[in-house]
């Protein structure tokens, strides 16, 4: 994961835009199976997930690109193997911190791109179970994910700084850690299929595989040419996939368009149509569409990071990125012991909270009438369209161009008071006047006839 910030614009495109869009997302030869198709739909219900970056990185206190960032040589990372001990890791307490959030998926890291997996991988002894902690945290994770009802995804960095095999030569990253001699990419990539495999075979359904470092291959974000200094063979590794779980949907974090075999499309610290960060450069596609952000500055544990998100810029993201068609993967960077600070938990439960009462403005809907706005967003769910304000609108009027739409009651979701609307030939007119705009969203829930 890379940290840096991205930025947005609106996603409600016209019927031209999309026929481009697809063209260009590389439809290729890929059919996704019936399954697929399913999971696709049922993720864009879901709406809300928890993203988890922790590993052996997390005892150093200082994020997840520690290794890279202070140029530690391999030699001397792998001495933390032997101190590695989480003593607190509780996958029920994770499971049910997510649940308790309302979040309907979980995307954890097996592998980043210090290469140290969290699962007992046969094709590597930098590994969870060679720690004094000696357990499967992922095998415990799919296990809770299934008794409490939360899918769950994997995140698998295609870039290492550890491993010989890696293509480093060419890579932007991971040049200060030591290693010498020739990469090889045939072994590596057969040693990612084995891995993918073990992952896909041994921990039940499987959500998703989040892909991660492509980006390590290419010129920075922005410049012309982002094609990759390598042949990653993605037509050999996503095949695999689809063959082992033909379910699981795949996503790539390349802050590229899609590429032929992706199921969904990810925008890193931006909600779609966004660039603040200066990653997303890339257009939203018709694939599904996800944000994934940091719950604090961090992606993994940093104990100087204080940067705490509130409940109402959590509830601003996630109707914010519902608004836009997407869904929100908010991360925690759990402590080294494996315990999930009481400032991530109790920001969740208050969001959790919020769901609970305003839920169904949010899950099961898709982008709206209107495009984002400087009130808020929309939202739509067959007949009912749901306007999120976070701030007043000008003039105490909000207009929805739509000389077809039929509204039959306009009422404050919630409380159930009547708002005034008045039809007129070129839409609809939505008044805001006497109406408070508090809390993190206010929502007027439009019937249509």
């Amino acid at each position: 994961m890379k940290r840096i910030a991205f930025a947005i614009t609106s996603l409600l495109l016209s019927t031209g835009c999309l026929l481009a869009q697809t063209a260009t997302t590389g439809t290729g030869h890929y059919q996704p199976a019936a399954q697929n198709i399913a999971a696709r739909q049922q993720y864009q219900v879901d709406k809300f997930g928890m993203f988890i970056h922790w590993g052996l990185s997390s005892m150093l206190a200082d994020g997840e690109w520690v290794m890279n960032n202070r140029n530690i040589k391999v030699v001397d990372y792998t001495r933390l193997l032997r101190a590695f001990n989480p003593v607190d890791f509780n996958a029920a307490q994770w499971v049910a911190t997510a649940k308790n959030a309302g979040m309907k998926y979980i995307v954890f890291i097996t592998r980043h791109h210090d290469g140290y997996s969290n699962w007992d991988t046969k094709y590597s002894d930098w590994k969870i179970t060679n720690t004094p902690y000696g357990k499967d945290v992922l095998k415990m994770l799919a296990e809770e994910c299934k008794k409490q009802g939360i899918k769950l995804g994997l995140y698998y960095s295609l870039l290492d700084w550890y491993r010989t095999d890696y293509p480093r030569e060419t890579g932007r990253t991971g040049q200060g850690t030591g290693r010498t001699g020739k990469s090889d990419y045939a072994s590596y990539l057969q040693f990612m299929k084995n891995q993918l495999t073990e992952l896909l075979t041994n921990y039940g359904d499987i959500m998703c595989i989040w892909f991660d470092g492509h980006w390590d291959q290419t010129n920075p974000e922005g410049q012309a040419d982002r094609s990759s200094r390598i042949d990653w063979k993605y037509d050999e590794i996503y095949s695999l996939i689809h063959k082992l779980q033909p379910q699981c949907m795949i996503g790539n974090n390349h802050h590229l368009s899609p590429i032929d075999g992706e199921d969904f499309q990810m925008f890193e610290r931006d909600l779609p149509g966004e660039n603040k960060s200066g990653l997303s450069f890339q257009k939203a596609s018709a694939l599904p569409l996800e944000t994934c952000e940091t719950t604090n500055g961090a992606w993994g544990y940093n104990i100087t990071d204080r940067n705490y998100k509130s409940v109402k810029q959590v509830v601003q993201l996630l109707v914010g990125a519902a608004g836009r068609d997407a869904n929100l993967l908010l991360n925690v960077g759990p402590m080294p012991t494996g315990l999930i600070q009481s400032e991530f938990t109790d920001t969740l439960a208050g969001a959790g909270k919020w769901l609970q009462q305003y839920g169904e403005s949010v899950y099961g809907t898709r982008g709206g009438p209107l495009s984002p706005q400087p009130w808020g967003v929309t939202t739509q769910k067959g007949k009912l369209i749901y306007l999120h304000l976070f701030k007043a609108p000008e003039s105490n009027s909000i207009e929805i161009p739509d000389a077809k739409l039929k509204i039959k009651s306009a009422k404050l979701l919630g409380s159930n008071t009547p708002v005034k609307f008045t039809k007129q030939k070129t839409g609809i007119t939505i008044s805001t006047e006497g109406i408070t705009i508090d809390g993190p969203d206010t929502i007027i829930v439009l019937e249509a006839s």
